[in-house]
């Protein structure tokens, strides 16, 4: 028998609940910026792992979540309409995520680069299956959460404003961490604090939201037939999907080269921890105005102009090399502006789409979109670093299996570090502007 149905909500949410519910920004904050961001370098430069074929074991185990995401999204739907909410799924993804994300910069150090490469593939394999189970439930709680369009673009604000302090804490703690200590150790140490931090997360997620009210349960009768149907009728969330995968992947390139940069263009690893707080800082305080923008000239507007700052600061970090520094931190500001943007305007818009298609057919969407959104959110980040990867590949970028050394890189290395950091992701963020077409919104406003 089905769960009851819970009370609708269609008032204000109340702060703490706000509040409880982006803490999980926490989770996919650490887990979508730190392995793009040290993944590959800790194959490179700690293990001797070629770099062609250190993005492809960046790439492989994230790519199996294009298929196992929406296959925990029907799971989750199912448990939603068993139990009455979806957060058993919540937990064991989130934990399991903490303790298998310690596990995979634990290197175990075998000796062989093959074998210390397959560990790495296996645990990546099965801490981005358990991700999947956080994530999915996690993006499609907003539909649930509340029915009123205005306060699912509060929690996004929120979520987003919480992702901006995670990825402060992940992308500027976690490369601190291992350049403070140095070598296999820190990665070691790093893995763990994330890890740590991941559970925390949570596990406030979890009992934050056991007793918060969830929306009018429908049937859950999404097979396979059914979702390709459903996918191929709805035409805005497949528009909404495309640009989001699109940027994504841009994301992702930047996240792969940032460590690269710091080294090899700006010249000290140690950068790493201030790239971030130039751009995490700006993205901060834009988190509430993005959605102002919105209100003001509308959503599509501001996700154009939110794109097209972050693509023009990522062509302009191409003068890195020449610059003075405070004018590259400049860029990377601009970024964290336009990054703020992107990131808030499809989540707000996402909701809306679902209630939508929800309110047409009468059954449950929530659960099976969140686990296609995901997986073209996680298929785009996995393919920024090995795109990055091939990019420094064809500029004959030199791996290490010592950390303790830094091989000096040859010119055509170098070019293209820069290029895969700044002309690659420009392109691909700017390249959602022209999809982002009037149908995207929907019904949204």
């Amino acid at each position: 028998m089905a769960a009851p149905a819970g009370p609708t909500v269609t008032g204000e949410l109340p702060g703490r609940t706000r509040f409880n519910y982006s803490f999980g920004s926490f989770v996919t904050g650490s887990f979508g910026t730190v392995p793009g961001l040290l993944l590959l370098p800790y194959l490179t430069d700690t293990m001797g792992v070629a770099a062609a074929a250190a993005g492809l074991i960046v790439l492989v185990p994230k790519a199996w979540d294009v298929i196992f995401n929406p296959i925990a999204g029907r799971l989750s739907d199912a448990s939603l309409a068993k139990r009455g909410n979806r957060l058993r799924f919540l937990l064991l993804g989130g934990i399991g995520v903490a303790v298998l994300f310690a596990a995979l910069f634990a290197h175990p150090g075998f000796g062989i680069v093959g074998v210390d490469a397959a560990y790495v593939v296996l645990v990546f394999f099965l801490c981005a299956t358990a991700y999947a189970f956080f994530q999915v439930p996690f993006n499609a709680l907003p539909a649930e959460l509340t029915d009123s369009p205005e306060e699912r673009t509060k929690l996004t604000s929120w979520r987003i404003g919480f992702l901006a302090l995670a990825i402060l804490a992940g992308g500027g703690g976690a490369p601190a961490i291992t350049t403070s200590i140095g070598g296999v150790t820190g990665y070691r140490v790093m893995g763990v604090a994330i890890g740590l931090l991941i559970l925390g997360a949570t596990l406030i997620v979890y009992f934050g939201l056991k007793k918060a009210p969830v929306g009018a349960l429908r049937p859950n009768a999404v097979g396979v037939g059914e979702l390709f149907r459903t996918m191929r009728q709805w035409r805005p969330f497949r528009w909404l999907l495309g640009v989001y995968f699109v940027q994504a992947l841009g994301v992702g390139t930047v996240l792969a080269g940032i460590n690269y940069l710091a080294k090899y263009i700006l010249g000290d690893e140690g950068y790493q921890t201030i790239l971030f707080a130039a751009f995490v800082g700006p993205a901060l305080i834009m988190m509430p105005v993005w959605p102002m923008v919105g209100r003001r000239w509308g959503k599509l507007f501001g996700f154009r102009v939110a794109s097209l700052a972050f693509g023009v600061a990522l062509l302009g970090m191409l003068g890195s090399k020449v610059f003075p520094l405070g004018l590259s931190f400049a860029f990377v500001a601009l970024a964290g502006v336009g990054y703020a943007g992107i990131s808030v305007f499809p989540l707000a818009i996402l909701p809306d789409l679902i209630s939508a298609e929800e309110e047409r057919t009468g059954e449950t969407r929530a659960g099976i979109t969140a686990g296609v959104w995901t997986a073209g959110e996680t298929l785009g980040l996995a393919l920024g670093p090995g795109l990055f990867g091939l990019v420094l590949s064809a500029g004959g970028y030199l791996s290490s299996a010592d950390p303790d050394v830094t091989l000096p890189q040859p010119g055509s290395a170098v070019n293209a570090i820069l290029l895969g950091c700044t002309v690659i992701p420009a392109v691909l963020i700017l390249l959602g502007i022209p999809l982002l077409r009037k149908s995207v919104l929907g019904v949204s406003k």
